[in-house]
Parts: C-alpha cells; sequence; structure tokens
C-alpha cells in the first residue's frame, strides 16, 4: 500500500534540527503570505509558472507538492518564503529546512522535465519593504536524487508503520461493534443520520434533545464510516472542558477490556491550551531561554514514537490515549514541550479533541494542517448553538486604551525610541479620533469603514515592533506583545472587513444602558485617547463556511437549534446541508411546565415581580421537596430576588452563584445537589450551571426561570440588530428572541435527564404564553 506524504511534511520530519526557536518571528499573516507569493511571480518572466504541481515515487512512498515558482527557459525553481523583520536573525535551522523542501522539489521537476541540472532559489520576500533576498544553488539531477531518495528513506520506516496502524485500525473499525449493546429511544436516528452524512460526504445539522446520549451516538457512526469513506481524521471540537471529558470517556468505552481483546487501535489526541502545558511559563520559546525548547526537534523523533507506541499493560496492543497527563509524562521524559510535542502528534492522531479555536479560528491548527497535507477530515462539533457566539469572538478584534498605555510605560517603549515613537503616533491618532466624536456628542459610534489614518500608524506601529521583536529576541515584553498582537489582529480584520462586522467606537464611563431605555445617553464627557476601538463580528458564516467545506463531512449538534434556518444563516452552513430533528425519547407526561402569567420580569417590573416569584419558588419546593435551579438574566436580579425568598421563607434551603466562580467553587456548587439532599440553588442563565452539567434522578428535580433571556437592548445590540434585519429580515428575532430562548431550553434540559426522570418547569413570565414563543420551545413540552 502507497504511504502519500506532501513535501513540506516530509521535510519538517526528516530535516527539522536543533531548537525549538520562535523568536524569529512575528511571521506574515496567510493573506500577506499570498500577496507576496504573487508580488514575486509578477516581477519574472513571461514563461514564469507559479503553483506548479509535483510528485514523485520511492518505493511504496508518494511524495507530493507545490513548488512556488519555475522557469523552464532558465531551468529555474523558485522556493518563495515571505517574512518580517531582519534576514540575518534567521536560526541557521530554518534556512536549513527551506533548502530541504527545495531540493526536494528540484529532484522532482528534473524528474518530470528529464533535466539533468537545475539552479534552486530560495527567495525572501520582506513584507515590509516589498524587496527580494535571494539565494541560488547549481545542483545536478543525480545529486538531488541522492537527497530526494535519502529523505525519503528516513521517513519510510515511520510511512511503513502509518500504513501498517492504518490497515489495523480500519480493519478494527469496521467490526466495532456499539458498546452499550442496544441504542437509547432517539440515539439511533442520530447515528444514522450522522453515517449518512459521512456517506455523502454532506454536512448535518443535527438538534438532538438533551439526555440520549449525543456524544456517543455522533461518534460511534462516524468512525464506523471512516474505513469505507477513508476518512483520515476525525475532530471532535467543542466550546467547553465538559463536552471535550465527555468525548474522550466515550471513546475511552470504545475501546474493550484489554482482557477481552487486544484493544481498539486509535490514536485520541487530546489539545489543550498553551497556559495549561507550559512547564516553564516565566521562560521564552527558544533554546537559550527554556531547557524543553533547546534540542526540541532533536529529541522529537524519539518522543513521537514513544506517544504513538502501542500500550503493553494488559496485552494490549492498542495504544494509549494521549490525555494531557499522559503527553506530559512522554514530554518530560524525553525533555520536549508538551505543548509543541502535542501539537506534532495532531499530525498521526486518528481523533482529535479540542476547542473550537484549534480548527475554526484563523490560524487554527487542525484546519492548516488539513489544508497542507489534504487530509479527508470528519468534523463533529458540539454543542454547535455555542458556534456562533465563539465564532463572533474569533473574528471580533478589539483595541483597548489600558492595552496601550501598559505598551507604553513598557520597558522596550523607555529604552528603544523607535517604539516609543510608533506608540505614540498612534495615541496621538487616537485621541483625534475621540476629540471627533466628544466634539459630535456621541458615546458610541458606528463607523462605515475603520478609520484610515488611524489604520495606517497601526500597520506602521506593527511594522515597528516587528523589527523590534526580531532585533531584540531577548528581551520579553508581554505587554508591549500583547498590545502588537492586539494590533496585529485588528488590522487584519480590517483587511478583511465586510457587512460580516461592525467597525465601533465605545467611550468609557457611559451610564448603563437599561432595556427599553436606549436613548438614556447623558453623562460626563470622557477624556480623549479613552475609548474602545472594535471591528465587531455580528455573522462569523463567511469564516466558518470555508472551514466547513474543507471537511469531508462535518455533523454540527446540539439540544437547541432552532430555528434550523437561523444556525444556517450565522454558521454558513453549505446549500445542501442536511438538518434533522431528532424526536425526542421523553414522555410529556415526565415533565410539567407551568407558565406563570401573572409575573413580568420585563425591566420595569422587576421589583414587583420579587415577591410573586418568591413565593411561587416556595410554594413549588413545599408541595414536593427536592432540588431545584432557579436561573435569572443577572446577577443583580439574582440577588434581589434571593433576598426576599430568604426574608420571607428562612426555612428554606438555598445557595447563591456568585461572581468569577473558580472552579473548584463550581464544583462545591454542585457537589451540593445528592439523591438526598434538598434546596433551591440560584444561578445566572447563560453561566456555567446553565448547560453542560448532568444531574440525572434526585439530584434535579425541577427548575424556575425569570427570565426569557433577551440580550440587554442597547446601542451595540440595536447596530446588531439593524444589521440583521438588512441581511436576513428578522433582526429583531436574530438578535433576541432567539438566542434568549435557546438559554431557556438548554437551561430547563438539565430536569429530565433519562427515561425515568420525572420533574418540573417554571416559565415565570407572561411572554412565556405568547405563540411565537412558545413555537421555539421543544414540542414535547407541554405547557
Amino acid at each position: 500500500m502507497t504511504y502519500t506524504v506532501a513535501v513540506r511534511e516530509l521535510c519538517e520530519f526528516t530535516a527539522k534540527q536543533g531548537d525549538l526557536d520562535l523568536r524569529f518571528t512575528p511571521a506574515p499573516t496567510a493573506l500577506e503570505g499570498i500577496a507576496g507569493h504573487a508580488t514575486v511571480a509578477t516581477r519574472r518572466g513571461a514563461g514564469y509558472r507559479a503553483e506548479v504541481a509535483l510528485a514523485g515515487q520511492y518505493k511504496t512512498l508518494r511524495v507530493r507538492g507545490r513548488a512556488d515558482g519555475v522557469d523552464a527557459a532558465q531551468q529555474r525553481l523558485d522556493e518563495v518564503k515571505t517574512f518580517k523583520g531582519r534576514l540575518d536573525r534567521q536560526p541557521a535551522s530554518h534556512r536549513a529546512l527551506h533548502w530541504a523542501q527545495a531540493r526536494i522539489y528540484g529532484w522532482l521537476l528534473c524528474q518530470q522535465e528529464g533535466w539533468s541540472h537545475i539552479d534552486l532559489a530560495l527567495v525572501y520576500f520582506d513584507i515590509g519593504t516589498q524587496k527580494e533576498t535571494v539565494f541560488t544553488d547549481r545542483h545536478t539531477a543525480a545529486d538531488l536524487q541522492q537527497h530526494f531518495e535519502a529523505q525519503c528513506e528516513r521517513f519510510l520506516a515511520w510511512a511503513d508503520a502509518q500504513v501498517a496502524h492504518r490497515a489495523v485500525r480500519d480493519a478494527a473499525l469496521g467490526a466495532l461493534a456499539f458498546p452499550f449493546g442496544t441504542f437509547r429511544a432517539g440515539q439511533r436516528p442520530l447515528a444514522e443520520a450522522v453515517y449518512k452524512a459521512a456517506a455523502s460526504g454532506r454536512c448535518l445539522l443535527a438538534q438532538a434533545p438533551t439526555g440520549i446520549g449525543k456524544t456517543m451516538g455522533t461518534l460511534f457512526p462516524l468512525l464506523k464510516a471512516m474505513p469505507g469513506q477513508q476518512i483520515d481524521k476525525v475532530f471532535f471540537l467543542a466550546a467547553k472542558t465538559s463536552g471535550r471529558q465527555m468525548a474522550l470517556d466515550a471513546l475511552q468505552r470504545l475501546a474493550p477490556p484489554a482482557t477481552a481483546a487486544p484493544g481498539l487501535p486509535l490514536r485520541v489526541l487530546e489539545l489543550v491550551a498553551r497556559d495549561k502545558s507550559c512547564e516553564h511559563p516565566d521562560k521564552a520559546c527558544h533554546g537559550e531561554s527554556c531547557p524543553l525548547a533547546q534540542g526540541f526537534y532533536d529529541r522529537l523523533p524519539a518522543a513521537r514514537a514513544a506517544a504513538v507506541a502501542p500500550a503493553t499493560e494488559g496485552g494490549s496492543q492498542a495504544p494509549a490515549p494521549l490525555l494531557q497527563a499522559r503527553v506530559r509524562e512522554v514530554a518530560l521524559a524525553h525533555q520536549v514541550c508538551p505543548y509543541y510535542l502535542s501539537q506534532e502528534l495532531a499530525r498521526w492522531a486518528d481523533v482529535v479533541v479540542g476547542d473550537y479555536n484549534y480548527y475554526f479560528d484563523l490560524g487554527g491548527l487542525l484546519h492548516g494542517l488539513t489544508q497542507a497535507n489534504q487530509w479527508r477530515a470528519a468534523l463533529l462539533v458540539d454543542e454547535a448553538h455555542n458556534l456562533v457566539e465563539r465564532g463572533r469572538k474569533m473574528y471580533t478584534a478589539e483595541l483597548r486604551p489600558d492595552s496601550l498605555a501598559l505598551a507604553r510605560q513598557s520597558p522596550a517603549a523607555t529604552r528603544h525610541p523607535a517604539v516609543k515613537n510608533a506608540l505614540d503616533k498612534v495615541r496621538r491618532c487616537w485621541v483625534a479620533l475621540d476629540k471627533e466624536q466628544t466634539a459630535a456628542g456621541a458615546h458610541y459610534a458606528v463607523f462605515d469603514a475603520f478609520p484610515d489614518k488611524l489604520l495606517a500608524v497601526l500597520q506602521q506601529c506593527g511594522s515597528t515592533l516587528s523589527d523590534h521583536f526580531a532585533d531584540h529576541p531577548a528581551e520579553p515584553d508581554a505587554a508591549l506583545q500583547a498590545f502588537y498582537f492586539d494590533a496585529l489582529h485588528l488590522v487584519r480584520m480590517a483587511e478583511l472587513l465586510d457587512t460580516h462586522s461592525l467597525v465601533d467606537i465605545t467611550q468609557p464611563h457611559q451610564p448603563t444602558q437599561r432595556p427599553h431605555h436606549p436613548q438614556r445617553t447623558a453623562g460626563k464627557a470622557p477624556a480623549p485617547g479613552g475609548s474602545t476601538l472594535c471591528i465587531r463580528n455580528v455573522v462569523p458564516a463567511p469564516f466558518l463556511q470555508p472551514r466547513l467545506q474543507a471537511a469531508h463531512t462535518s455533523t454540527l449538534f446540539s439540544a437547541t437549534l432552532q430555528p434550523a434556518r437561523y444556525y444556517g444563516d450565522l454558521l454558513g452552513l453549505p446549500d445542501q446541508h442536511v438538518w434533522v430533528d431528532v424526536e425526542s425519547p421523553f414522555a410529556s407526561a415526565q415533565l410539567q411546565v407551568q407558565v406563570a402569567r401573572h409575573i413580568s420580569t420585563r425591566y420595569p417590573d422587576r421589583n414587583a415581580s420579587l415577591a410573586p416569584i418568591a413565593d411561587l419558588m416556595a410554594r413549588q419546593f413545599t408541595a414536593r421537596p427536592g432540588n431545584y435551579l432557579a436561573f435569572f438574566s443577572s446577577y443583580e436580579y439574582l440577588q434581589q430576588v434571593a433576598d426576599v425568598f430568604e426574608r420571607n421563607h428562612p426555612h428554606l434551603p438555598h445557595w447563591r452563584q456568585s461572581r468569577r466562580m473558580l472552579e473548584a467553587e463550581q464544583r462545591q456548587f454542585l457537589d451540593r445537589f445528592t439523591d438526598t439532599s434538598e434546596g433551591i440553588a440560584f444561578a445566572v442563565l447563560g453561566g456555567a450551571f446553565a448547560e453542560g452539567i448532568d444531574l440525572p434522578g434526585r439530584r434535579l428535580i425541577g427548575a424556575f426561570l425569570a427570565t426569557l433571556g433577551l440580550p440587554q437592548v442597547n446601542p451595540v445590540n440595536e447596530q446588531i440588530r439593524q444589521r440583521m434585519q438588512a441581511l436576513f429580515g428578522d433582526g429583531y428575532d436574530y438578535t433576541y428572541l432567539y438566542p434568549g430562548l435557546q438559554k431557556v431550553v438548554q437551561a430547563a434540559g438539565r430536569v429530565i435527564r433519562t427515561p425515568s426522570d420525572e420533574g418540573v418547569v417554571h416559565l415565570m413570565d407572561d411572554r412565556f404564553g405568547r405563540s411565537e414563543v412558545r413555537a421555539l420551545l421543544p414540542t414535547w413540552w407541554q405547557a
């Protein structure tokens, strides 16, 4: 069986040596790189060809890639690299890797064209100056063939092992049985839909009720589809740690006990954030600073081999799951960085479990690897309703005054005049913009485009800071780097600006915008230069869509994806995507849904609602003691009701969610829900306890919803409403109603988790009786 590898992948495996060194940064953006390559190509002669596809074979190894440029008349091949900063600061290991790639391409071209010799050129294109630095070397075809075969030979043993692993993996997945014998009600239709989507190479949007086992119901059929659809990788992407853990638990259950079988030969990798896996957060990522970066690529082969080796405990031949602790153990045993080892292992894993951003972010690792290696990838997007807000955050860029202030106070700004001058220019331009806005009497304003003058000075500042970081790699400066990355992201999003985003500026100390009173803007004039600048993404679809299309198949699933067109529009689902609404296995008799039409939680009615809400909760608890969750729109409202509840019903047990709870405090909050405990827990809708928690049976028997979850009416949301109206025609629903009701249904979904559960949900607002609101609630609820 032939193993196919990209030229870059081959060289990074065989030719990378020495330290992990991130000092030769920052790198150009993808758009800058594309533009740089295009500029180089336009400077060449008429017969010059760009992006030339090449391929070659060595034994069972097929090597493919695209040469940046070929001039057949001169028998010359260009390997183009865009860069920022000073080229003389480039580590020797980087240059050696670039030459290795050029020589591979050189042999493939000589073989294709029948040339006996070729000129290879490393073309370094400076993004800032637009100048080229060219290194040229002439090679015979025989020398290049020898180099090609030597690199292939170094990779061949690993490639053969991957081919063998793939064959064993696919055979095992073909024979894989559902671990629980029978499917839960609703789980089989979901699994069938996922399998069919994979078989047809389509995108699936699946709404399935809470409690049916969606994680197993999506993972199992997709793993079964891998052999037949020749799927290389499955990426399970989640918004929260709890979702990732559920996936890891499900994958562990799919592996049979070692005593009964040799184990499932599936390489499972957990990706975690850098700050959670860095062993030396006080050190920079290069060999002169961090001991785990020193000689990283020299020790990587042994660490990589150890990580993917089959576990031997209990006679199993299956690889141990590459969870965070396991990756750290292997990394430290071989003295390499755990974070960057996990990134290397993403190339060789079968299933990767990680956060949304690893695929959907502009610089997402998994998406980048998928594109570079032309993988046939499959996506599972857990709790996909969260992808709307998470997508907006990924493609939103913000510049805050405190970030600039800290950068101007940094040691670099004190010691280096160029840095100080660049930051001062940004400050002056920012102040001028604020003065214009203050003169107009606006605390909040939206621009048609990002202000040209400020954008120009930010670009100049970014170039200056790029040079500074390249010239002074041994001077770590967290505040300056933070501002630099914020400015870079802002400039990048300005380049991509379209109707999917707003450009706005907000002055500090703006009075709180109360719901239904957006006209209140009176207040003291702010000091110039204190505003927050934002490119605010409101429709992430244009960014998410190409990433969904890059996958062979994708399934986005959640219990709350109503209405489907809302998620289709905002997430950029392909026109031919499939929608499935899995029927709930729960009977309406399991859940009493009560609408309190005598209560209004609108802001003007808040004070009048406190006692009726507290009394209703007390009556329910007295009638049926047990554990309840009560959800409110804000911490302020929560405290007001809880205070009245405590004063009027002091004998009834209750506890409250507090602001910014630590993970340990959250666990303590949930630990109070037991099969024998009783009490009412006060929580905020949309917070840590409104989704992603599992409290079956007597641990939770009811919920109170004292809100429709509608976002606050304020100038920002009103601008979003106008943009939604212009794009989709349902401005109010897209901005307020749909996001609010999604949170309500998620929170209420904590009550019924199994077919034997019984409970009650109190919807405490008269608006829950409206037909347009009830249409967005689960059909099996009978209010």
